[in-house]
């Protein structure tokens, strides 16, 4: 199932907003369309924004707007994940919008998949991995990078143990990455956030792998509670992975100068539709942290594993 689809010149997003409970696609017909999927989490996974930042501006271009003044707006949207920026410049720069997107579209499958080969050598038969948020099809156009690993090391006939966290406050990892994985037939096991480090301090965990929306001088930017497992992972001497596509990389910035998206106080105060919090209390909704790079084992990319910035 891809989470992006190109069709007809319109531009199909599987709506994460509603998953697990329900398959459906949000159609795109301009780019405004695309600036409210990218804002409102119709679309996420640092990869799979590039994707659709990318059609934003194919849309422009074929309504006859102004290309640039688009990407502006697209590239207001969101702004951590380095993807969305990438993706844009590369289009905007080209001879053609939409054959630039769709080069684009096509290159993530392939990359995760160089991604996915690579990852599966670290893993032997018979490990629990544990994994946070999701980075896998549903994050992508498909396949994934963190879950992409997993997934190839399952076509090498290797029997593995997923562990989910659940991901507070959207869920990413409790509604998506263990319903991907049920849709593979991989073992999986989902887990609130703050079990982690007990998990590795008990000797479950063999390995953790994660995503990235950038990597930087210094270290790795990833979803909010990333830095916990890390510092989890470091203590108990468990091996610590990223899995990121080089578009991810920001060579030129260090991570702590790069901005922090802070989102919705009410993604934290509510559960759903369900209040779980008192009136009038003040939020603080970081939507990444921050992994310094000597706490990374190795980051997993297309060409092979390399060293953090």
């Amino acid at each position: 199932m891809k989470t992006i689809i190109w069709e007809d010149n319109k531009l199909l997003l599987l709506d994460q907003r509603k998953l697990p409970d329900e398959v459906t696609y949000f159609e795109c017909k301009n780019h405004k369309d695309v600036v409210y999927a990218i804002k409102n989490m119709v679309v996420r996974g640092a990869p799979a924004i590039g994707v659709a930042a990318a059609f934003g501006v194919a849309l422009a271009q074929i309504n006859g707007e102004d290309i640039n003044k688009a990407a502006k707006e697209i590239k207001n949207t969101r702004p951590t994940a380095i993807n969305l920026f990438w993706a844009v410049d590369r289009v905007v720069n080209s001879d053609s919008p939409i054959d630039e997107a769709l080069k684009i579209y096509k290159e993530d499958v392939e990359t995760n998949k160089k991604i996915g080969k690579h990852g599966s050598k670290l893993i032997e038969d018979g490990d629990v991995i544990l994994t946070h948020c999701n980075a896998g099809a549903l994050a992508c156009v498909d396949y994934g990078t963190a879950l992409g690993v997993i997934r190839a090391a399952k076509e090498e006939g290797k029997n593995i143990e997923v562990i989910c966290t659940e991901t507070r406050p959207l869920g990413q990892g409790a509604r998506l990455s263990t319903w991907e994985m049920q849709q593979e037939g991989i073992n999986v096991k989902l887990i609130v956030d703050s079990a982690a480090g007990y998990l590795m301090q008990k000797k479950y965990i063999d390995k953790v792998i994660i995503g990235a929306d950038r990597v930087a001088k210094g270290g790795v930017i990833n979803k909010i509670g990333s830095l916990m497992i890390a510092l989890s992972a470091n203590r108990y001497n468990v091996p610590f992975y990223v899995a990121a596509p080089t578009s991810t990389f920001d060579e030129e910035s260090n991570v702590n100068e790069i901005e922090i998206e802070e989102r919705n106080p009410k993604e934290v105060l509510y559960y759903g539709k369900c209040r779980i919090a008192p009136k009038n209390v003040d939020v603080i909704n970081p939507a990444f942290d921050i992994v310094p790079s000597d706490l990374i084992t190795k980051i997993i990319t297309e060409k092979g594993l390399v060293d953090p910035l």
